[in-house]
């Protein structure tokens, strides 16, 4: 999930909406916003599900996904989908076709997920610095030598002050290569994983022995095995969401055809190809180290040999996570920060702006004098924000676990309520009707998923942090 703000200040990188996009560049940037640091987690979810249920789990909210982001799609316009008003943000849609209460709710749910995906890229990042230390030392030591697990406080303080620099950098969410820089870096992480996983599953007898059983993971306590298998639909929830970016990525498509038509094909073709690759990196895994499987593939237990390709893959994780934190972070520093603009607009403090003139010794001798803008509330808001993120990664560094949270959470109220709320509004679909009974009933079985999964997930933290002491990165 983190990733795929990218395509959304991409697309608006010009600022002039002379949309140009096609079916292809759509579905690609579906497929940017949907395969993400999720990917880490997919041996171990899968692990725990089985060779049964857990491929039918996958295509199952692959198939979800895709039937509510078509009804999503209907709600770009309003009323008419293909001729109405156009609707440029998620949160626009629904104030359309629903009422003030469900805008807050939607408001509320955007960035309550947003402010948790922060959460979970700092604990991400922090766990692939660890990998790279880890992996080293154990190229140099040998696997196990002491001194080779380091905590994972450090990093994450390093990670939130980098992220505090980028904060306050003008204009960052006009850098057009951002979204380029973590189209490269996920994929390349997600397909050195797959690599990875293959090889280790070749090295069982060339490839006949097949680990793992129908049933999944198997333990001593059954009431921990179900809290598993709920943390493991959350991380699948976490690796499908992408409904708080398709209206942004929909804004970018040229007409004719009609936005929605095209947009329904490139949500098919995009989860299609997403899904196949899911199967392939959840099943090759799940099949190289079967019960065994890691919560995440790449933190240096479960590979490190070659340990550069390891080293390149975690790279490319972490480079991917510092570009993708500032573009998560940005709607909420704008929401902030207007709302405290709007509540105190004569405060000076608030609305002051100081111009500093750059040192000569970090400009070129030939260039001419330059200036950069302070301005007091951005620096003041913008560092408590990620202050009090990076503090909450560190209490809470469980990957795993919070993953799961973040997809539970975000999963039923946008991926599911909304859009079946719009669709049914939009085409004034009557209480008691059988169409009603059946989108209600999807949207019910969804709620209670996402109900387990949040249980399962917060018991697993609860069970953690009596198991681990906070800050240190869990695995």
């Amino acid at each position: 999930m983190a990733d795929r703000r990218t395509v959304v200040y991409d697309a608006e990188a010009g600022d002039d909406h002379e949309r140009q996009g096609t079916l292809w560049t759509a579905t690609s940037h579906i497929v940017a916003a949907v395969v993400g640091s999720g990917v880490l987690a997919l041996a171990w979810t899968v692990a725990q599900l089985g060779w049964v249920v857990g491929p039918l789990v996958l295509v199952g909210f692959s198939c979800v996904t895709y039937y509510t982001s078509a009804l999503l799609a209907d709600c770009y316009r309003y009323p008419d989908p293909v001729d109405g008003a156009v609707n440029r943000e998620y949160i626009d849609a629904v104030r359309c076709y629903l009422d003030r209460k469900n805008v807050v709710l939607c408001g509320c749910a955007q960035y309550v997920n947003l402010w948790g995906t922060l959460v979970g890229y700092t604990i991400t990042a922090s766990a692939s610095m660890i990998a790279v230390k880890r992996v080293n030392c154990f190229h140099r030591d040998g696997y196990g030598a002491a001194g080779c697990n380091p905590s994972g406080s450090t990093y994450m303080v390093v990670f939130g002050l980098f992220q505090l620099l980028l904060s306050q950098l003008p204009s960052l969410h006009n850098i057009a290569w951002l979204s380029v820089v973590a189209v490269v870096t996920s994929f390349g992480y997600s397909f050195i994983s797959l690599g990875l996983c293959a090889a280790k599953w070749a090295s069982h007898d060339g490839g006949s022995d097949i680990r793992g059983t129908l049933a999944g993971a198997a333990v001593d306590v059954p009431r921990e095995k179900a809290f598993n298998v709920l943390l493991a639909l959350g991380n699948i929830a976490f690796s499908y969401t992408f409904a708080d970016v398709l209206i942004e990525i929909q804004d970018t498509l040229r007409a004719p055809p009609a936005e929605n038509k095209t947009m329904k094909k490139a949500s098919f073709y995009g989860l299609g190809m997403t899904t196949v690759f899911y199967l392939a990196l959840g099943c090759t895994g799940y099949a190289a180290f079967g019960d065994d499987a890691p919560g995440n593939i790449l933190t240096g237990f479960a590979f490190y040999e070659p340990f550069w390709l390891v080293d390149v893959a975690n790279v490319c994780v972490i480079v991917h996570l510092i570009g993708a934190y500032q573009v998560f972070a940005q709607p909420i520093f704008a929401r902030l920060e207007s709302s405290v603009a709007c509540r105190w607009p004569d405060a000076k403090f608030i609305n002051a702006t100081y111009y500093v003139r750059v040192p000569p010794c970090l400009r070129s001798s030939a260039s001419p004098p330059a200036t950069v803008a302070v301005a007091p509330l951005k620096l003041v808001l913008r560092t408590i924000v990620i202050m009090f993120t990076t503090l909450v990664a560190m209490l809470l560094p469980f990957f795993n676990a919070v993953l799961g949270l973040i997809g539970a959470l975000g999963f039923w109220p946008l991926s599911v309520y909304f859009p079946v709320s719009m669709h049914m509004a939009r085409l004034k679909i009557r209480r008691g009707e059988l169409r009603w009974w059946l989108l209600q009933a999807m949207s019910f079985v969804c709620l209670l998923i996402s109900i387990g999964a949040s249980i399962g997930s917060v018991q697993d933290i609860m069970h953690n942090l009596k198991a681990a002491a906070p800050f240190k990165t869990g695995n």
